[in-house]
């Protein structure tokens, strides 16, 4: 029989969103890192907005999950109006973040990996902003967008680091936080391997233990 552990638990709050951005909060004020309020704001409700996963997943009638980023890019070129470009845009980067920021450990099976997800939301998001500039979506959103693609990282890292400590995760894999740092340069991963006495190097391929 499957003994629960604390990555299984189930912890009912009262507010969703409030959760989410206290937890967002105090991330972001541990690692010392800079986000917009109004980044802040949008990654909360993006997160509350995708909790519920006929948000998340794409359902034609037919099939039922998440359409490859290549093809939700295509969707973008092919768009028949501006609004439907950047509806496509931002579709790709929300989608981006959230699996990047909640699911980076299972992308390691993946033909595409990390950085990917990281190069194309934040790729969408600046694109995104380029797009709405100018126009009346773009004087509440444009900014915001901007930040979301020149913070994308750092906002992967918050959202991991979110997840390792709701489930009270405390084993490392170093393998994998190494193949994170060298592919993404996280400053998370990069402190995990630090903790654990491992000094990755700038240069070459090595890494050594103190």
């Amino acid at each position: 029989m499957h003994e629960k552990g604390s990555q299984d638990r189930v912890v009912p709050v009262p507010n969703l969103l409030d959760y989410f951005r206290t937890s967002i909060e105090c991330v972001i004020s541990d690692q010392g890192v800079e986000v917009e309020p109004q980044a802040t704001h949008y990654v909360v409700n993006l997160l509350t907005l995708f909790s519920r996963s006929e948000e998340l997943y794409d359902d034609d009638g037919e099939t039922f999950g998440l359409k490859p980023l290549a093809l939700m890019l295509a969707d973008a070129a092919d768009a028949p109006s501006a609004a439907d470009r950047s509806a496509c845009l931002q579709r790709i980067g929300d989608v981006a973040l959230f699996v990047s920021g909640f699911f980076a450990d299972s992308l390691a099976s993946h033909a595409v990996d990390l950085d990917y997800y990281i190069h194309m939301g934040g790729s969408a998001y600046g694109s995104l902003s380029e797009e709405v500039r100018g126009t009346f979506r773009g004087r509440a959103f444009a900014r915001t967008y901007s930040e979301l693609a020149t913070k994308f990282q750092v906002l992967v890292d918050v959202l991991n680091e979110m997840r390792a400590r709701e489930r009270q995760e405390s084993d490392v894999d170093l393998l994998r936080a190494y193949s994170v740092w060298r592919k993404t340069g996280s400053k998370r991963a990069e402190n995990l391997l630090r903790q654990q006495g491992v000094v990755p190097l700038t240069t070459g391929s090595a890494i050594r233990r103190h």
